[in-house]
């Protein structure tokens, strides 16, 4: 079993059940739940409430979908600022629309970036924007393919 990292309470077959269904699916409503992990809606809403007080479960969000919102391609940018840039580049990332998500990172690089871009002159545009600042390493990504962590 795997201990919850706040007060030590262990997650059973039922936790990760839940967990599971809630990645596939995280507006299925409690009803939908309780059958899927065969409990009574009251005892999937405690669950629930449990694993969010617990802080295993910090929040329900939304999935984009890039091509539906005209975004052709993505992109992951390695960021590595010039010296002395480091702040004026995590701002300039923080600020940047095409940027969906930026990681602060150790090692070599000190961001990766999540890039939604319309076409490959829209990727050439915005790194041209970070190269005033930084070095960059770009990937473009093929697929996205969500999974769950092994509970």
């Amino acid at each position: 079993m795997k201990k919850l990292t706040k007060n030590d309470q262990e997650l059973d077959p039922i936790d990760r059940a839940l967990i599971l269904a809630l990645h596939q699916n995280a507006r299925a409503s409690i009803r939908a739940l309780s059958r899927q992990v065969g409990l009574s809606a009251p005892g999937c809403s405690e669950r629930l409430k449990r694993l969010e007080e617990g802080g295993v479960i910090t929040g329900f969000s939304v999935e984009l979908d890039a091509t539906a919102l005209g975004f052709s391609l993505q992109a992951l940018v390695r960021v590595k600022p010039f010296t002395g840039k480091f702040q004026a580049v995590e701002q300039m990332l923080a600020d940047m629309a095409e940027c969906v998500v930026c990681y602060k990172i150790t090692g070599e690089d000190s961001f990766v970036c999540h890039l939604y871009i319309e076409s490959v002159s829209h990727l050439d545009h915005t790194l041209q924007k970070i190269t005033r600042l930084a070095d960059t390493n770009t990937s473009i990504i093929k697929t996205v393919d969500k999974k769950l962590p092994n509970l």
